[in-house]
């Protein structure tokens, strides 16, 4: 996968602030391409990954900002059933609107906090 320097740069940049902020919450990592968007709940403490889920399983034709609310409302119960309720979330660099914003909200709704 190829990214620019300047896409990597802050990518660090909002990561850094994550993980220094609060070492003890979990991560909520998006990342979204042309087509699907793809979000995992992550233990930077140990590596792991507690939750994922992607919208290549969505079988529908549906727009990309209804991919995000129906990915933001499965992420946000796969969570739940782990009992994991406050997360950090870490946008991957992408700006607060649209999709993201989208994917955010419907998480929220659904019962996370961050």
């Amino acid at each position: 996968m190829y990214q620019t320097s300047t896409k990597l740069k802050r990518i660090k940049r909002i990561r850094r602030k994550i993980i220094n902020t609060s070492p003890g919450l979990p991560r909520l990592s998006i990342y979204k391409s042309n087509k699907h968007i793809f979000a995992q709940i992550i233990n930077d403490k140990n590596g792991n990954i507690l939750a994922a889920f992607h919208s290549q399983s969505i079988k529908d034709k549906i727009s990309q900002r209804q991919k995000a609310e129906v990915v933001g409302k499965k992420i946000a119960a796969l969570a739940l059933k782990k009992n994991i309720i406050n997360v950090k979330f870490d946008r991957g660099g992408y700006r607060y609107h649209g999709c993201v914003k989208t994917f955010a909200d419907s998480a929220r709704l659904a019962g996370l906090h961050f």
